[in-house]
């Protein structure tokens, strides 16, 4: 819902001129490191990038994108998309995701409220079904919560446990799952010890079972389903440290791609299915990966798959993962309370915005830029465009992805004339990033590059303004290095890839005809990150920021 009209007025700012065209640019997974064969943002040809650092530095610095900046409990925490666009729509950093989680389990406050209550009703009776992400890369979820939520639940009476685990290799090494699989077989002993039935139930490789997003490929939400619900895969085995270690063992195997398997017991019979009167708790506490899941436990009329038997259980989620569609109903934790986003404020002062990517980020630009939230603020001063994503392959086949077509719709959006803000995200070096391929990831960087010069063309055709800038880093360091900066090797001697996103801080950079002389960036803000792009923003249509936003980047210089 709008904040009140009162409340979103915005004051002119003193030196700034309102009425240019501002083209807001966010590169995903474009961190800035050393300049090595590892590092795909220097080894790819991004002439336009390299430009902003060299001609104009009193124009470009680096901003922070990781931990205590964008929300995350700590300095060791990578930033990702949803939590880098929420701080650079929001102006303000909010407790994010993981911290959320962590400051419920320590207080014991997510036991007390009212998703727990609900799913503890059929502790009595029924099983209690963990399903997410077993990892510790602190993106999707986190093992240390896992191990807390378990126990607490065993505390507050749940009699039988079944865990649903799928592997990461994304977020962490490949090949990590095997010992986050011994440490919570270990718990679960420990807990059957102390007269819980507590076991493993069914598991999968991350991009292969159940985490798909933005409704890309409702297939992998079946596999899971079937091995969750169904307790059917193509493989059984009596644990799920055999079934990860043969499954590893297997030609081209990694963690991500593990195919889906279910737990027996002796006598050839699913251990864990989900049936009438049990409950389920997804343990993400991102929501990109478990929307569909979420979904298909929830929805009666639901026809993206063929779910075979819907049981009659109580579900909730770590988080709600997505604030409009209410979804899940029943969570476990409350989310933020993101008001008044750059956005909203900007639209009620007569900001005309034009937002656009392709489908695996389509919702960064929108839904978190906004603060959570779906939809227009004002139907008539916005528009909003997807341009649907590939689909059935991966991302480092076709690595150009749709970046041209972005940056053709933001050039269009630009020289209509119909708006004051067009605001883009170019995904390309992010998720290419994550598969490892480092040429196709060199490929992704340049095509990122084009599209920017051509978004910046348009935006010199207008006398406009651009702010160009990156929600995280990742395809800037390829490679797992040891504490001396120096690239890891496994047992065979290959080089360890990394997939993940970095600690890595991010550019900013700020041009164009529109920008008035005497602009550069402030020295007195060393810390900056991302939150403090929504006042930079503001500043470039004209408007001086709230008062409670992070502070802007720049000043004015009279000459």
């Amino acid at each position: 819902m709008g904040s009140s009209g009162q409340t979103l007025k915005l004051a002119d700012h003193p030196k700034l001129p309102k009425g240019k065209t501002i083209a807001v640019v966010v590169l995903d997974g474009w961190g800035e490191a050393k300049p090595d064969q590892y590092n795909c943002i220097h080894v790819a040809n991004t002439p336009t990038m390299d430009s902003f650092k060299t001609t104009a530095p009193e124009k470009w610095r680096l901003i922070k994108a990781h931990g205590s900046a964008v929300g995350l409990p700590s300095e060791d925490d990578m930033g990702n998309s949803e939590v880098g666009h929420n701080a650079l729509g929001a102006g303000r950093i909010f407790a994010q995701g993981a911290k959320l989680v962590d400051l419920a389990l320590a207080s014991g406050k997510i036991y007390d409220g009212e998703g727990f209550k609900y799913i503890k009703e059929c502790f009595d009776n029924g099983t209690l079904h963990l399903i997410g992400l077993l990892s510790d890369g602190g993106v999707h979820s986190r093992l240390d919560q896992l191990q807390l939520l378990l126990k607490g639940a065993s505390e507050q009476g749940a009699k039988r446990i079944r865990v649903h685990i799928l592997t990461d290799g994304r977020d962490v090494l490949d090949g990590s799952s095997v010992g986050f699989v011994e440490t919570l077989e270990k718990d679960l002993s420990n807990l059957r010890e102390k007269g819980v039935d507590a076991q493993i139930a069914s598991g999968g490789g991350r991009m292969y079972v159940t985490m798909d997003r933005y409704e890309n490929d409702w297939n992998v939400v079946k596999r899971g389903w079937d091995a969750q619900v169904l307790g059917e895969a193509p493989y059984k085995f009596k644990s799920a440290l055999e079934a990860v270690k043969k499954l590893r063992a297997e030609p081209n195997a990694n963690d991500q791609y593990l195919p889906p398997f279910v737990i027996v017991d002796e006598s050839g019979n699913p251990v864990g299915q989900i049936k009438d009167g049990d409950a389920v708790v997804t343990f993400n506490f991102r929501a990109d990966r478990m929307v569909m899941l979420a979904k298909a436990l929830e929805y009666e009329d639901f026809d993206k798959f063929d779910r075979v038997r819907v049981p009659k259980i109580r579900y909730a989620g770590m988080l709600q993962y997505d604030g409009e569609l209410k979804l899940p109903s029943h969570y476990l934790v409350s989310p933020p309370e993101i008001d008044r986003t750059s956005g909203e404020y900007l639209v009620h002062n007569g900001i005309r915005t034009f937002a656009c990517s392709e489908t695996v980020k389509f919702g960064h630009v929108t839904f978190f830029w906004n603060g959570n939230r779906s939809g227009y603020f004002n139907e008539e001063l916005e528009e909003y465009v997807e341009i649907p994503s590939d689909s059935g392959i991966s991302f480092n086949v076709q690595p150009k992805m749709k970046a041209i077509e972005i940056a053709e719709k933001a050039r269009d959006a630009i020289l209509s004339g119909k708006f004051d803000q067009v605001r883009v995200n170019l995904p390309n070096s992010d998720m290419v990033g994550h598969t490892g391929d480092i040429e196709a990831t060199v490929v992704a960087c340049k095509v990122a590059d084009e599209a920017v010069k051509m978004i910046i063309d348009a935006v010199e055709q207008v006398g406009g303004i651009y702010l160009i800038t990156a929600d995280h880093g990742n395809a800037e360091d390829m490679v797992k290095r040891d504490k001396s900066g120096k690239p890891l090797l496994d047992k065979s001697g290959k080089l360890q890839i990394l997939t993940s996103h970095t600690l890595q801080p991010v550019p900013i950079a700020i041009g164009g005809p529109g920008l008035k002389a005497g602009v550069r960036f402030r020295n007195d803000v060393p810390t900056g990150g991302l939150a403090n792009v929504a006042a930079t923003v503001m500043n470039l249509h004209g408007f001086e920021a709230p008062s409670d936003y992070e502070p802007t980047l720049i000043e004015v210089i009279d000459n």
